[in-house]
């Protein structure tokens, strides 16, 4: 008698609902949205803001269904987008231009699935409309943006050695330095290139040109786009997209999709901003001070904002001279110090540790600030007094500031900034309808075809076609929950490779239904033949997916883009229709005819 065990039954049953479970979150669709995101780093987004907002919609007669606080944003569902593009224009009228209200899509699938993991398949901008840029990455910039820095290090590090030196001009591709004689030439140069090893040094009668060599340079533009693909996956965190596509295509070019996002030009505001931290000196004398508050800020100074405990904000008067940038931080960390008051330990590379300990051992007593500049405008984080040297590139950052302040000023401080500006070269959007529409299509298409293979395989093998039509249905579940579990993104490919996974299931219960058949042909009883009929079907089952799955893998490993995408569907395929083709439909012939004596088989 052909049986299985209690245990493979209760196996079969338990996968089939948790896939079950595992899909339902697809089911439930979309509704519209606005997210409040802070704009400038310094600028709190918590549940005060949540309450601000909604009194501001309430104030205004617009009915929201659900607001709640994510950690980094608020946001708002309603009931249609012609109540969304009220509350995006109330909420940025009175919110002013410290926050980005941007619009956005929210999944419907209730709170008791999302609590158990169960989320919805991520959709791809052919699926689920959003905006596609191509960035081209500013290399001169880039380059000119180096040479600035070099020119920086020379001046200090011929200050700090003590010699005397004449202009240093930055060139299309080098930094020129002007010397008085041969001598200090030679003595310049030897301390140069101590600290620019990884720069080309020449002379010219009293002038050192310092440059890149080729590789060098290369090199230099292939870091600046790494760095701003690392940048805008942290940016876009505040469109809210779960499944953004940034990578790197061709030399200096970036292409960047964000499914779901419907306001281009909120997009292109965060994609295209900059941010820099600066390390400046206070200026303390009262008069200068006066003189600023009264309109006239004297030259070589900026009259700016600090942002105190409990959001207050006081001016604040700093030199224009910027002494060290945020690209001389290697990390910041939140903790405390010698007092167990917070405080923020800073890391410094080599470059930023020397500028760092030559600036403190100068202005023990006076104030440093870190200043924090986004579009245009500077905001000082913090501002603390010098006390005693620094050296060794450890530095601690301490004052009137709680561990939640510390952890803010740390996470500032380890903000990423653009290496260099980017230029949008290609710009679509493809509407949420759009979108619609291919799902629409890609899901008639597999109905379409499963309903076909259906038809054929009931009709040509009877009761064991009618099982394998229940065998293609697990496969099918099997696999949406899969997709929607591991947050694989799909794409039209990806429907593509759904089809051709449950033509690829169907070919497995066709190869058994025909051994079945053969051992039939061969006197074999009904019970045997079916033990048979799958046992050697098994091994030319495993071969041919075995194969396909290494062709699949390798287009994993080497595609990019959509292929991958086609790629994850094709090999979850695979491995779900193996499950479904040769245990479920097993256990199901099982049920039908191993607990019974039978003398012909419906095949």
């Amino acid at each position: 008698m052909n049986r299985y065990p209690i245990w493979k039954y209760l196996l079969i049953i338990l996968s089939v609902a948790l896939a079950t479970l595992y899909t339902l979150p697809n089911l439930f669709g979309e509704s519209p949205a606005v997210q409040i995101a802070s704009v400038r780093a310094t600028v709190k987004v918590d549940t005060a803001l949540q309450h601000t907002a909604a009194d501001i919609l309430k104030n205004a007669g617009i009915k929201t269904e659900d607001a709640f606080f994510d950690g980094n944003s608020v946001k708002f569902r309603f009931k249609d987008t012609e109540v969304q593009l009220k509350a995006k224009e109330a909420l940025q009228t009175k919110l002013g231009d410290d926050y980005s209200v941007a619009l956005n899509l929210l999944s419907d699938t209730p709170s008791w699935l999302t609590k158990i993991g169960a989320k919805p398949m991520s959709l791809g901008l052919d699926l689920r409309g959003g905006v596609h840029f191509l960035l081209e990455v500013d290399m001169k910039a880039a380059v000119d943006k180096a040479l600035e820095k070099t020119a920086g290090d020379v001046r200090r590090e011929l200050k700090d050695k003590k010699i005397r030196y004449g202009r240093i001009a930055s060139t299309r591709d080098s930094v020129e330095v002007q010397l008085r004689d041969e001598a200090t030439t030679q003595e310049a140069v030897k301390a140069l290139r101590k600290v620019l090893q990884q720069r080309q040094i020449d002379v010219v009668d009293n002038k050192i040109v310092i440059s890149y060599s080729a590789a060098a340079l290369q090199q230099l533009k292939n870091d600046a786009v790494k760095q701003n693909i690392t940048t805008l996956n942290n940016r876009v965190n505040e469109l809210g997209v779960a499944e953004p596509i940034i990578q790197q295509q061709g030399e200096g070019r970036i292409v960047v999709q964000l499914p779901g996002v419907q306001d281009t030009s909120k997009a292109k505001d965060i994609l295209g901003r900059t941010a820099t931290l600066e390390v400046r000196m206070v200026e303390d004398d009262q008069a200068k001070m006066s003189e600023a508050l009264n309109g006239n800020v004297p030259a070589g100074y900026e009259l700016l904002n600090e942002r105190g405990p409990n959001g207050r904000v006081s001016p604040i008067l700093v030199k224009k001279d910027v002494e060290l940038t945020g690209d001389n931080i290697n990390d910041a960390q939140a903790g405390f110090d010698d007092q167990n008051s917070a405080a923020v330990h800073l890391n410094l590379d080599s470059t930023g540790a020397a500028i760092f300990k030559t600036l403190t051992k100068e202005s023990i007593g006076k104030r440093m600030a870190m200043v924090l500049v986004e579009k245009g405008k500077g905001e000082v984080v913090t501002a603390p007094v010098i006390r005693s040297e620094i050296g060794g590139g450890r530095v601690q950052i301490s004052g009137s500031m709680g561990v939640a302040e510390a952890n803010d000023t740390a996470l500032l401080l380890r903000a990423g900034s653009l290496a260099a500006p980017m230029n949008i070269v290609e710009e679509r959007t493809i509407g949420p309808s759009l979108g619609k529409d291919n799902i629409a299509r890609g899901f008639h298409s597999t109905l379409y075809g499963f309903l076909a293979i259906s038809v054929f395989m009931m009709i040509y093998y009877r009761v064991f076609g009618v099982v394998s039509t229940v065998g293609l249905a697990t496969n099918l579940l099997f696999l949406l929950a899969l997709l929607s579990l591991l947050g694989v993104t799909l794409t039209l490919p990806g429907i593509a490779a759904i089809a051709l996974a449950l033509g690829m299931a169907i070919d497995a219960n066709v190869l058994i239904n025909e051994r079945v058949r053969e051992e039939l042909r061969a006197g074999m009883t009904p019970q045997a033949a079916i033990q048979n009929g799958y046992g050697h079907a098994f091994a030319t089952i495993l071969d041919s997916n075995v194969t396909t799955l290494i062709a699949g893998l390798a287009l994993l490993i080497f595609g990019s883009g959509a292929v991958r995408g086609f790629a994850w569907v094709h090999c979850i395929g695979i491995l779900t229709s193996m499950y479904s083709a040769v245990f479920v439909s097993r256990g199901i012939i099982n049920l039908i005819y191993g607990g019974r004596r039978v003398t012909t088989l419906s095949v």
